[in-house]
């Protein structure tokens, strides 16, 4: 195993040991191997390198700060918490960094359509944006709950040009998006880029997913180095893992590095209303990959329940199971109340309103500060700000 770099553990391509892989139908694999390939050559092209690099300094607004978080620190009385403020990248979250990158890629591959998925809608407004910005038309799909719950980014995604379908199958959130996603895809594979929002789905995209995020992890190395050296510890929200793997994945190698996702805890793991697929799922296969998922007895997959849109996921990255597996990174699971009390506290001592996903990460980093010396340090990735979510958090006060 070469975990440090990501390298596949046991040769087989797509695959992280024995997570990954390749499930889909027989329609769509000459358009994943057609993605391979042109991914492979985008990244070696000296042209598209330089014009993704432009893109991500002047469109995204990268780097994102490296903020030390005194007042919330100072309240907490231990370590330090330093936060990657992916939040101030442009629309708001981390996604636009993959978005930007795939919809690049897809104008490359000469298609004229990008869909997508969305959860919260911060991928959806990403790619929205991204698609506007490369003269891409879009469309992306998101559940009737979903579109309820998110109504900002419902209407900023049709500001940017963007056609959202609503999806009123099954439980009309995460899973059903993309199931309806994918079916578009098979349809109209030709001229369509499917530009999937997370490191999930069929071998490449949880590869490229990751490789199109990794610039969190790299400027945050940068950036502690200068300003404190090396962090104790990493958090970072994991609904289909994308923040996450993007802040951890090149801390792999520095072994004294700890690192910790959290999972959303809903109402509590044995309430059953929850989206902690490490706590109280098994493996299965779930669009198109092996990995941990949520499933009940029948093998039926279970509806899950967040207070936040992004984590309401039954399914979790294939890398990130394998790093569990490996137990390179430990994962944990905050529920719906410590993620609103966290969502409350960093508005009111620091001044920055996190997305409640965001806020699964804080609440934990809270938490584990607490019991760390005053010597420690935790950088913790806010991976969106959250103004999506204030008609959401005004229903739960009425």
């Amino acid at each position: 195993m070469k975990n440090n770099t990501g390298k596949i553990s046991n040769g087989v391509k797509g695959y992280f040991g024995q997570f990954g892989g390749t499930f889909v139908p027989e329609t769509l694999m000459s358009a994943l191997s057609e993605l391979e390939v042109a991914y492979a050559a985008f990244t070696k092209d000296p042209k598209a390198k330089k014009e993704l690099k432009m893109l991500l300094r002047d469109f995204v607004g990268r780097p994102t700060a490296l903020y030390f978080a005194e007042n919330l620190t100072k309240h907490v009385g231990r370590a330090k918490i330093y936060l990657k403020r992916e939040d101030l990248a442009h629309t708001g979250a981390h996604k636009i960094n993959n978005a930007i990158g795939q919809a690049l890629l897809a104008k490359y591959m000469g298609k004229t359509r990008i869909i997508a998925e969305t959860g919260a809608g911060q991928h959806g407004v990403a790619t929205a944006a991204a698609a506007a910005k490369v003269g891409l038309s879009c469309d992306v799909y998101m559940g009737t709950v979903d579109m309820e719950r998110q109504k900002p980014n419902v209407l900023r995604m049709r500001l940017l040009g963007a056609t959202v379908r609503e999806v009123q199958s099954g439980s009309r959130t995460l899973k059903d998006a993309i199931n309806e996603a994918i079916r578009d895809w098979v349809a109209n594979v030709e001229g369509t880029h499917y530009l999937l929002g997370s490191v999930l789905g069929p071998h490449p995209y949880p590869t490229m997913v990751r490789n199109f995020q990794r610039v969190i992890g790299i400027e945050t190395k940068r950036q502690a180095k200068s300003a404190f050296g090396t962090p104790d510890y990493l958090v970072a929200c994991v609904g289909g893992g994308s923040n996450s793997i993007g802040l951890f994945y090149d801390f792999l190698g520095d072994r004294q590095v700890k690192m910790i996702g959290v999972e959303a805890g809903g109402l509590g793991i044995k309430s059953g209303k929850h989206a902690a697929r490490f706590m109280g799922g098994e493996i299965g296969i779930l669009h198109g990959t092996k990995s941990f998922v949520l499933e009940n007895d029948d093998g039926q997959i279970m509806e899950t329940h967040s207070v936040s849109a992004g984590l309401d996921y039954p399914s979790v990255g294939p890398e990130h199971s394998f790093l569990r597996e490996k137990n390179r990174i430990k994962y944990v699971a905050v529920t719906d109340k410590e993620a609103l009390a966290a969502f409350h506290l960093l508005s009111e001592t620091e001044g920055i309103i996190p997305a409640l996903e965001s806020a699964h990460a804080v609440a934990h980093a809270v938490k584990l500060a607490k019991k760390l010396s005053k010597g420690k340090t935790i950088v913790v990735n806010l991976s969106g700000r959250g103004d999506k979510d204030l008609p959401a958090l005004e229903k739960l006060h009425e």
